[in-house]
């Protein structure tokens, strides 16, 4: 079972930036589509961006226009860019194949937005 490991997470202040990645020892990445997904406490996990295998990418509305999904296939890796952060960003964030989450869910990695 192919279990990602998710890195780059931070204590960050409002308005800054990080780079999440997420990586995975499999041998068939590159036809997948991948999402970043984010799960705050008490709340659900919801997805914020998805990237399909031939570079096409979505973003939950609260994302739009401030994350950036990319993929490297040649490395097994899926980063997300994320620039003018705020505090409702603050959550765990992991990553996974989409729509069939076929992975086990990785440890996740913790960003936390100060106001």
């Amino acid at each position: 079972q192919v279990q990602p490991v998710e890195s780059g997470g931070g204590l960050v202040q409002a308005g800054g930036s990080l780079r999440l990645s997420c990586a995975a020892s499999t041998s068939i990445f590159s036809p997948y589509s991948m999402g970043w997904f984010r799960q705050a406490p008490g709340q659900q996990r919801e997805l914020v961006a998805r990237v399909t295998s031939d570079g096409n990418t979505n973003y939950a509305d609260s994302v739009k226009g401030r994350f950036t999904i990319s993929r490297d296939n040649a490395k097994n890796t899926v980063y997300l860019q994320m620039n003018s952060l705020k505090p409702e960003d603050t959550a765990v964030y992991y990553c996974n194949v989409f729509p069939s989450l076929r992975w086990s869910w990785g440890q996740g990695t913790q960003v936390t937005v100060s106001s």
